[in-house]
């Protein structure tokens, strides 16, 4: 039989009441007793069970996600995911609220995790924007006792406890390795596409990308970046302008959102002509694109695991428990229009 705090409280010679006062780490034990207490607890081999422990004392936990306010169909998926996440959070015993702000402002970002500073929830996700004020002010939160968990796009040096996402450099090393094979190592000129560089995710996958590409297919040349904040208007008339003035233009690799505009602008392009294209996240429009030859890949993360694990990892940290890496890890998948789920 497992031991129990009765146990406890009888080898250390003391009341169910000091026992958790120290199992619970309040005030008014004295140091002796506390120190029996613990001896006791070591020599039994006592494991607290937090799960139980919160479910007696009627326990909630209150959690919020901080999303980016946009049309991005993916992000638009991954609030979906938190509001299913939501409806399941009275099971979960959770309370979970969703705060927007623009995307890739950083301003709002700041402002909006400062006021959890004063609104004390159990703990915080946001989808990050890699920039001094906003670790500064996750830092903050982390050193007020609220757990702190980046979401889809990390922050650099940070004290953040977890990040819920890819492996961004991976992902662009992948895509890498595939527009060369897609290429088939011949001469070529490639366009990148990307959000914008203030986020960490975007300038991992370019970093992937780039190393790969020197390193096995040095044939390929790579164009400048184009930062479409993640618009599709705006993605739509990047690419139709670098077809235009790039007429050897092999390839494009998305690794941002705004998808819908490239594929507008690649449909205007007679097949047998268009670049190959690799792009990022399975949304309707990518699906079908694969589907007709417009897009040659696509990589996906599964944004229902990047809420599912930023939850369970929320928990772990308000309970003190450690977190299981090997449950978090958020793979990779690739699709082609053969593989299609």
């Amino acid at each position: 039989m497992k031991p129990t705090v009765h146990d406890i409280a009888r080898l250390a010679g003391v009341s169910l009441a000091t026992v958790d006062r120290v199992l619970n780490g309040r005030p008014g034990v004295r140091g002796v007793t506390r120190e029996k207490v613990e001896r006791a607890i070591g020599s039994l081999g006592y494991v607290r069970d937090l799960a139980a422990a919160n479910l007696a004392k009627g326990r909630t936990y209150r959690f919020t996600f901080i999303l980016p306010c946009n049309d991005n169909s993916f992000m638009i998926g991954l609030k979906r995911e938190v509001e299913a996440a939501m409806e399941r959070s009275s099971v979960e015993r959770t309370r979970i609220d969703i705060a927007t702000v623009p995307a890739f402002d950083a301003d709002a970002l700041v402002r909006k995790l400062e006021h959890f500073l004063i609104e004390g929830p159990d703990g915080v996700a946001f989808v990050a924007i890699d920039e001094p004020r906003v670790r500064s002010a996750a830092e903050r939160l982390v050193e007020a006792g609220i757990a702190v968990v980046t979401l889809v796009s990390d922050l650099s040096a940070s004290s953040r406890q977890h990040y819920a996402g890819i492996d961004n450099i991976a992902a662009g090393r992948t895509a890498a390795n595939l527009m060369g094979r897609f290429l088939s190592k011949v001469d070529g000129r490639v366009g990148v596409l990307a959000g914008s560089m203030m986020v960490r995710d975007h300038r991992e996958r370019l970093e992937g990308f780039l190393s790969v590409l020197s390193e096995d297919f040095p044939q390929v040349a790579i164009l400048p970046v184009m930062e479409a904040r993640d618009d599709a208007a705006v993605t739509e008339a990047l690419v139709r302008e670098a077809l235009r003035r790039h007429v050897g233009l092999n390839g494009i690799y998305s690794l941002g959102a705004g998808n819908r505009g490239l594929i507008r602008a690649l449909r205007e392009v007679p097949p047998g002509k268009r670049p190959v294209v690799i792009a990022h996240e399975l949304t309707a429009s990518t699906r079908q694109a694969l589907l007709d030859g417009t897009i040659d890949a696509v990589l996906n993360q599964d944004a229902g695991h990047e809420v599912r694990s930023a939850i369970r990892v929320l928990k772990a940290k308000a309970d003190g428990l450690p977190v299981l890496a090997a449950q978090e890890r958020i793979r990779i998948d690739i699709f082609l229009k053969d593989n299609l789920p």
